[in-house]
């Protein structure tokens, strides 16, 4: 018996168990056991931020199922719910990952931080755990992964399809790195798909790559010569052919950890963040020294800030540790609001511009005009300025990027080498302004950038 039948197994009994305790006799007519829990049971949600409380830090109820997996691994695995395949491509990809060992640790301890919260809304919506390593596919899970195509995040949104889902972005903040909303959105874009495909995860899956409407267009072309219309027998374009199989390789790679001999780092099955109401603007160096934590600590779980602070409209949350979570929210009750940022007064001259101030206070005209509301660089001599102390992209720009050349060998690949420096292949195309279908020469020079 495989794995995936002995999670399946396993996965039924507890279920069973459930219904029969719940005494649910409502009769079902969905293909999967899970929509006959009673929503107490697999309904492990977050409180919209509109809705939570002044000062609140939210509480995640845990269920009895959650609590008995020790691990984020052994949550995962008992919420597999796509079909077993054996498919060459599928074996493909998983030769492909295996190659590259090193990746597959790096990338665990990228996702540490996310995996529990990105569980939480998997299982809250009812789809396949599998999804939830759809970030190693998309974005190497790193939360500001930017794309050629200007895809960006954990989840690679466009601008349009984030700003559909909610996602706000603007010179303050970009909602598509924000490891809350944007997995909020990304998990209801997924289902949203699976409900337009008749519950088909393949073709949902390929959807959410290659878009709705080409998937769409490739099942009608196939119609029309009565050729099979699932996944696997559609013509796509090559990055939509390869993007099912390299999940599910993936998937399978996790399952089978101890036969492919891949070590699983011990993420433990506990939040490893909060979501905090700060209820207006704060200072991220402010925040970050009530966090207790380092500048990039602070980040990785803030991406979605592009500037010194937050949005003076907001969002108004931020992901704290859960072990800082407490002290963040007394300093945070016990700070006036006024010394939630650093401004300084200034009061302008003749003859000054708002370069010239700039570059006096070490910040940017952009800081100073957003500041102000400013709608031109126009001022008046004799009025004030708030200009903000901290400098603009300081938070943000506290992790150093190292960039090396490397030298491409004969046989060499995007993919090999984008596992060997554990990036993606999307980020090497885009350092060096290439295709991805391009064919790479040995001897030829690419821009690797690390950290």
């Amino acid at each position: 018996m495989s794995i995936y039948n002995s999670i399946r197994s396993a996965k039924f009994l507890l279920l069973l168990i459930i219904f029969i305790a719940t005494g649910c006799a409502q009769k079902t007519t969905s293909h999967t056991f899970v929509n006959e829990l009673p929503s107490s049971a697999i309904h492990v949600a977050y409180t919209p931020t509109s809705q939570i409380p002044e000062h609140h830090i939210e509480s995640i109820p845990a269920d009895t199922k959650v609590l008995a997996d020790k691990t984020v691994w052994d949550r995962l695995l008992s919420l597999y719910a796509l079909p077993e395949i054996e498919n060459d491509r599928i074996e493909h990809e998983l030769q492909q990952y295996l190659k590259h060992p090193q990746y597959l640790a790096k990338i665990q301890r990228r996702a540490e931080p996310y995996l529990y919260f990105i569980l939480d809304e998997i299982e809250s919506k009812q789809i396949p755990g599998e999804l939830a390593l759809l970030p190693i596919v998309e974005s190497a899970f790193k939360a500001t992964a930017v794309s050629k195509s200007r895809a960006s995040g954990l989840w690679q949104f466009m601008p349009a399809t984030g700003r559909l889902f909610g996602l706000k972005q603007n010179w303050w903040y970009d909602g598509r790195n924000d490891i809350y909303t944007s997995t909020q959105a990304a998990t209801t874009y997924l289902q949203q798909l699976s409900n337009s495909f008749n519950d088909d995860w393949f073709l949902a899956l390929a959807s959410y790559n290659a878009g709705k409407g080409n998937i769409r267009k490739a099942i009608r072309k196939n119609k029309k010569k009565n050729l099979a219309t699932d996944y696997w027998s559609l013509s796509l374009r090559k990055e939509t052919m390869d993007y099912v199989p390299r999940l599910l390789a993936l998937a399978k790679i996790f399952a089978n950890a101890d036969k492919y001999n891949i070590p699983l780092q011990p993420i433990p099955n506990t939040p490893y963040f909060t979501v905090v109401n700060i209820e207006s603007q704060l200072d991220l160096s402010i925040a970050t020294k009530m966090a207790n934590v380092s500048s990039n600590d602070f980040v990785n779980l803030n991406p979605g800030f592009k500037q010194w602070s937050t949005d003076p409209d907001g969002p108004f949350h931020l992901l704290i540790h859960a072990d800082k979570a407490d002290e963040f929210k007394e300093k945070l009750a016990s700070t006036l609001k006024k010394d939630r940022m650093k401004w300084i007064r200034h009061k302008i001259k003749a003859g000054e511009n708002l370069g010239g101030i700039a570059k006096k206070y070490q910040t940017t005209v952009n800081a100073i005009r957003h500041g102000n509301h400013l709608a031109s660089n126009a001022i008046r001599a004799g009025r004030f300025l708030l200009i903000p102390t901290s400098l603009p992209n300081k938070i943000a720009k506290t992790s150093k990027t190292n960039k090396q050349l490397y030298t491409v060998k004969k046989g060499d690949t995007f993919w090999d080498i984008a596992r060997q420096f554990s990036v993606s292949s999307k980020d090497i195309a885009n350092w060096n302004n290439l295709s991805l279908s391009k064919t790479l020469i040995p001897g030829q020079k690419l821009i690797i950038r690390e950290g």
